[in-house]
């Protein structure tokens, strides 16, 4: 093992220290990105028959621009864009007027919102709108696993670019993802699980979390049918 310092960044104006000094693995540090790259391209070119079909359905329900894109804290507290399918209508002044007030990370949950659509849910629900993030895994941006990517101006509000879960590449699935959180929680709820998870980075506790991944989308399926 290897005890390795984070670096020392600075993002959005912001000076972050990442200065905690913790153990890396030989599967983080040799085998991790080499599974992301394997299973992440295998994975890629199983879904493109999906991730045809959702963008030809974005484009008929919800109208031009398929993709959605954020910037989002990514590996030593770089900023990335991280890319979605769109699955809410355009801001509308009357959205904006209605839910200025509601805290961002959240804002996409609120049932009433006008934004809304039956089709969005879904692909909200099944996780078919986190498709295109295989690119952002293939890219490097982010892994398989690690702590759910927040939302670069959210983390600089609230203070937290110099926790330990910016000390990894965030991913699709992880401690957050596969929780109950996902469903109506904030990530400051999920950071104590994301220090425990970039404490504990292991091949085994990243294939569990891509099985239970597998079992939320099964589950989300059957609810939705």
């Amino acid at each position: 093992m290897t005890d390795a310092p984070l670096p020392t960044h600075a993002l959005g104006g912001t000076e972050t220290h990442l200065e905690l000094v913790r153990p890396r693995g030989l599967y983080e540090r040799r085998c991790k990105r080499a599974l992301d790259l394997s299973l992440g391209l295998v994975l890629s070119i199983a879904a493109l028959p999906i991730v045809l079909l959702v963008a030809l359905g974005v484009r008929r329900r919800l109208g031009a621009g398929v993709f959605y894109s954020q910037q989002r804290v990514g590996l030593d507290g770089e900023p990335f864009t991280i890319w979605k399918f769109r699955t809410m209508q355009p801001d509308r002044r009357q959205a904006q007027q209605t839910f200025n007030d509601i805290d961002r990370r959240k804002s996409h949950k609120v049932e009433n919102d006008p934004r809304h659509t039956r089709f969005g849910r879904l692909l909200r629900k099944l996780s078919l709108d986190e498709l295109p993030q295989l690119w952002n895994v293939l890219k490097g941006d982010m892994s398989l696993v690690g702590p759910r990517p927040e939302i670069e101006s959210v983390a600089i509000e609230r203070g937290y670019l110099d926790h330990p879960r910016h000390s990894v590449r965030p991913g699709m699935t992880g401690p957050y993802q596969t929780s109950d959180l996902r469903l109506g929680g904030d990530l400051r709820d999920g950071l104590d699980a994301d220090a425990e998870y970039v404490q504990n980075i292991t091949l085994r506790g990243d294939l569990l979390y891509l099985l239970r991944t597998v079992t939320t989308m099964a589950q989300g399926s059957s609810q939705g049918a």
